[in-house]
């Protein structure tokens, strides 16, 4: 999704490990890992920051292969997770910071191209998650509701 516009490649990430088996290392029992990403998420934290925290601070290079259950997963059953998806969310900021600039810089035509792309990503995005019923179906993206958010 996010290459969506460009015709970059976009090479440069962090690489997943290839084994996908539970390491030898990692001497936390599952239920224990549960409890951190719970914790975790009623801090406030995103998905993505729960998995970095993990990776760093406790030395759990991936959740999946060891409790056979994603973050996001853990989260929702556990009810802490967020009302609207992490990328849905960090894209609608984006087109927020987008607007704020341009409200003070109102000839800069390639970022008002920009913004009408990321909107695009965004309605993409919403038609996507409406369907799998993550979103409600009533949920519509305005930018100036989005600007108070």
């Amino acid at each position: 999704m996010g290459r969506l516009h460009t015709h970059n490649h976009g090479k440069s990430h962090s690489t997943r490990p290839v084994d996908l088996k539970k390491p030898s290392w990692v001497t936390q029992s599952p239920k224990e890992i549960e409890e951190m990403i719970v914790k975790y998420g009623k801090d406030g934290l995103p998905p993505s920051m729960i998995g970095i925290k993990l990776r760093d601070q406790h030395a759990i290079p991936l959740v999946k292969p060891i409790i056979n259950k994603g973050i996001a997963q853990v989260l929702d059953e556990n009810k802490s997770s967020q009302e609207i998806p992490e990328d849905l969310n960090n894209i609608v900021m984006k087109a927020v910071g987008l607007q704020n600039h341009l409200k003070s810089n109102r000839n800069d035509n390639r970022n008002t191209r920009s913004l009408e792309l990321i909107e695009a990503k965004v309605h993409r995005l919403s038609v996507y998650y409406k369907k799998i019923g993550r979103i409600p179906k009533t949920w519509k993206y305005k930018s100036v509701v989005a600007q108070l958010e």
